[in-house]
């Protein structure tokens, strides 16, 4: 497999060498793909085909230093595996730009092998390298002057943030803050994390007595600190919320919270932005040349007008608000919505002696939580070490990321019969995703519809919650005391409209899914209003991708970009 990769890669340092256009092309299948993150466009994209592939190679090849393709001895050997139902050699490579390291994947099919994807991404900028290893920093400025203020003293000093403004503002202290201004704080950029509640994890701390993550440990590890080897699959959301705590104080990251960013306006000639944190009850305005928005995939409730709730006379909640079921013991209580927020608000209720029924409003997709929905991170028990699985994901292109995922999704149901046949027959309506793509293509192009079973289904299969459609929510109302609304939340849209204007929130366009490109909209990379970025998603998203925009924050801050 080292033969083949490193013969592949000397044909191509030799076209683009020679600039020989045919041969280029003789190196890539016809429905082949190729991604670049940053390493020769500065961009996130993906161009599908052979012809547009080279052409738009051949265009960036005076970003490649000549010489410099070769497999990576510190990384993943190249092996044969089967990747959305094709055999390939996978091998993951190096090479160098103009500015700076860069690290790639590519998949070889036939017996004459050619490309079928190919990724290159940027991995380090020369001379602006991360703080880490044996980068990392020596301390010297309070290890060598004992009559000068000592590291706490910095760091209390830093954090306040009286004589300066912070160069980045983190909107967001949840996974998505957290990494970024992880990765950006190792690469010496000035970074401020405000978050609206009191501690450091609160958002996970105050959510639902019951609530775990419903993928495994090893998906869901922030940057630089991997959880400890002895902790559980599934991670409880206040140990979760501790080690947020624990993590923002190690990596010294400079947090506010209770802090409520209110917004504000872009300066195009100074490059800044004049924006309003209220802090504690007091206003304060900073003027950071980045904003990162870090809030979620969406951060306002979705409160639809549901007509039979206008004369219901009990209490309305929307599922953000839900977090005890002890004071509805005995009692009846509606849930209006099915996806995972649903199903777990409305166990959490029914175990706690509640009466619940639920009301579906749309099809849902249904998959058990251990072992279907973790098939798709099949990639992570392989054997690879995080950081190359983590640079592996990266190079799945969007075609065959669908393929992989409605394979995934078929052999989901198989594993599931049973149980959505059970469901089926007290009418609950399943989806399978847009054409089958399942749970994880559900999320990234609007974010809910899925539910991961921990028990709930079984609990509407056996009618120990009662399951109601929404056109007879009228009748399903007689006798509640309580409807908790878990119908989502609104996109990011909403959330730019009413923090920076209309003007902004059009300039921007649409954020999260996909558009007519092959990428996430305005994620994890320049948008059309500078200085403004978005960051959200899975804790393996956060983690993957706060790598890539920390870099393209840097670059800005250095002139590259």
């Amino acid at each position: 497999m080292l033969a083949i990769a490193n013969h592949w890669l000397a044909q191509l340092e030799k076209a683009l060498r020679t600039r020989d256009g045919s041969l280029l092309q003789s190196l890539f299948i016809a429905d082949s793909h190729w991604r670049d993150v940053l390493a020769l466009t500065w961009r996130i994209e993906t161009v599908t085909g052979v012809r547009a592939i080279a052409t738009q190679i051949q265009s960036c090849a005076e970003h490649m230093q000549p010489g410099k393709f070769r497999t990576d001895p510190e990384r993943t050997a190249p092996r044969e595996v089967t990747r959305a139902g094709t055999r390939c050699v996978e091998a993951l490579f190096r090479f160098e730009t103009a500015v700076g390291e860069a690290n790639g994947v590519v998949r070889l099919v036939g017996e004459e092998p050619k490309a079928w994807t190919f990724l290159t991404a940027l991995h380090e900028l020369n001379g602006h390298e991360e703080h880490i290893g044996r980068h990392r920093p020596q301390g010297q400025a309070y290890s060598r002057d004992f009559s000068g203020p000592n590291w706490l003293d910095r760091r209390e000093a830093a954090a306040r943030y009286h004589d300066r403004d912070p160069s980045v503002l983190v909107v967001g202290g949840g996974q998505a803050g957290l990494s970024i201004a992880a990765r950006l704080t190792s690469r010496d950029v000035d970074t401020l994390v405000v978050d609206r509640w009191p501690r450091v994890g609160d958002n996970w701390r105050k959510r639902y007595h019951a609530l775990t993550l419903h993928n495994q440990v090893h998906v869901n590890h922030l940057p630089y600190m991997p959880f400890p080897p002895n902790w559980p699959v599934y991670i409880p959301k206040d140990k979760l919320a501790n080690w947020f705590e624990a993590y923002a104080e190690a990596m010294e990251l400079n947090y506010w919270t209770s802090s409520e960013f209110a917004g504000g306006s872009y300066d195009e000639r100074a490059k800044r932005w004049n924006v309003t944190v209220t802090r504690h009850g007091e206003k304060r305005v900073l003027h950071p040349r980045h904003v990162v928005m870090a809030t979620g995939v969406s951060g306002i409730p979705n409160v639809p007008r549901i007509g039979p709730l206008e004369n219901f006379r009990g209490r309305v909640i929307h599922a953000h608000e839900y977090a005890d079921a002890a004071p509805w013991r005995g009692k009846q209580v509606v849930v209006i919505g099915t996806g995972t927020s649903g199903h777990d608000i409305a166990q959490d209720l029914q175990s706690n002696g509640a009466h619940v029924t639920i009301v579906q409003r749309s099809p849902t997709l249904i998959i058990n939580c251990d072992p279907s929905a973790q098939l798709v991170y099949g990639l992570y028990s392989e054997g690879p070490p995080l950081e190359d699985c983590d640079l592996i994901t990266v190079s799945v292109p969007l075609a065959v990321s669908r393929r992989t995922h409605q394979l995934a999704t078929a052999h989901a149901k198989e594993l599931d019969h049973d149980i959505l046949q059970r469901l089926e027959r007290t009418g609950f309506r399943l989806t399978d995703g847009e054409e089958g793509t399942g749970w994880q293509f559900m999320y990234l192009t609007r974010g809910g519809g899925y539910y991961f079973n921990v028990g709930c289904s079984e609990l509407i299969a056996e009618g120990k919650i009662r399951l109601a459609q929404f056109d007879d929510l009228e009748n399903v109302l007689t006798g509640a005391e309580l409807v908790v609304l878990a119908t989502g939340y609104k996109g990011q849209e909403e959330l730019v409209r009413r923090l920076f204007g209309d003007e902004t929130a059009k300039r921007v366009g649409p954020i999260w899914g996909f558009g007519e490109g092959q990428e996430l909209r305005n994620m994890f990379q320049r948008t059309a209003q500078p200085g403004l970025w978005f960051i959200a998603g899975s804790f393996a998203q956060c983690r993957i991708y706060s790598h890539y925009l920390a870099l393209q924050i840097q670059a800005s801050e250095l002139g590259l970009i």
